[in-house]
């Protein structure tokens, strides 16, 4: 499985058998990424920063530059800048949106820099050298698959979407599969943002719709948060189950002490940006020439094993 780890067994032990830094060029890593809006890109933000610091004071040769934007049009005024001032020889980007970015990106690639993508694809895949993400498809099947095992293979259900996107789509197709053959029914599905305090509203319209619901999914842990609130204030009790995703460390908490109502999580860790970084710096000092797609596992996170996916002193 490609969890932490994975930064280890690639990138540090590529890098640590490099060539010696003094008889190699210069390289610049240009990082551009979302301002931290929420849980998650605060994690991605923690993640990129650690990484530039490391590779920075380990190997003189290569400069890491982290730039964070508060929206796509800001990020692709950002890659003009980087551009222009920096030339960079490589670019990780995780896009704030696939079809503002495609275009500015290819501008970047054209130039002749090694493009690592991470997470949110371009619209045009072909422009990356990169691509590293999450398995989304999973992390929707397999909260289905504990589900109907731990129902009893019948219930009734309520789901909550993050934003329009093609991973918050890959998400809900893996949940619905993930119940197919079994008698568990979806009664309401519908998007809280990815925000908690959204996510806090629509439970409580669910909770006054549906007199009886015998677990909810919300595809986000910031949306989880607000989902146990709501069900906390209601006092509802016949809900068995609320679960979320992305491995945030209050969640994987819950799953630690053996929450009852949250015990099981699936990781789509921020640290991604990390990994798909040193990789990156794998190409100029390791060499290694990398090149392709690496997709991190979305396992199941029980009390046995969620020491594995805990990082205490990270946002997220």
């Amino acid at each position: 499985m490609l969890r932490r780890n994975l930064l280890g067994a690639i990138g540090l032990a590529t890098l640590l058998a490099a060539v010696p830094a003094f008889a190699q060029e210069q390289k610049v890593i240009a990082v551009s990424i979302p301002a931290a809006d929420h849980g998650w890109t605060a994690g991605v933000v923690y993640h990129a920063q650690k990484a530039a610091e490391e590779i920075n004071a380990a190997f003189p040769n290569i400069e890491v530059i982290v730039k964070t934007s508060p929206s796509a049009t800001a990020q692709v005024s950002a890659l003009e800048d980087l551009s222009a001032t920096r030339q960079p020889d490589a670019l990780v980007i995780l896009p704030h949106s696939s079809e503002e970015l495609t275009g500015p990106v290819q501008s970047v690639k054209d130039a002749g820099t090694f493009i690592t993508v991470v997470d949110r694809g371009l619209t045009d895949p072909t422009i990356q050298d990169l691509y590293v993400a999450g398995d989304n498809i999973a992390v929707g099947s397999t909260t289905a698959k504990f589900l109907v095992d731990n129902l009893g293979g019948k219930g009734d259900v309520v789901v909550l979407r993050g934003i329009p996107t093609v991973i918050d789509d890959e998400r809900i197709q893996g949940f619905e599969e993930g119940l197919e053959g079994s008698d568990i029914k979806i009664l309401d599905i519908q998007y809280a943002n990815w925000n908690s305090d959204e996510a806090f509203s629509l439970m409580q319209d669910y909770l006054a719709k549906y007199p009886h619901i015998d677990a909810v999914w919300a595809n986000d842990d910031d949306m989880l948060l607000g989902v146990l609130e709501a069900i906390e204030q209601s006092g509802r009790t016949e809900i068995k189950y609320a679960l979320g995703g992305n491995g945030m460390k209050e969640i994987i908490e819950k799953v630690k002490a053996g929450d009852a109502m949250t015990p099981i999580e699936t990781p789509y860790p921020p640290s991604m940006i990390k990994t798909a970084i040193y990789m990156t710096a794998a190409q100029f000092n390791g060499q290694a020439p990398v090149r392709g797609t690496v997709k991190l596992d979305a396992p199941l996170i029980t009390q046995d094993n969620a020491d594995e996916y805990y990082f205490p002193d990270s946002p997220f």
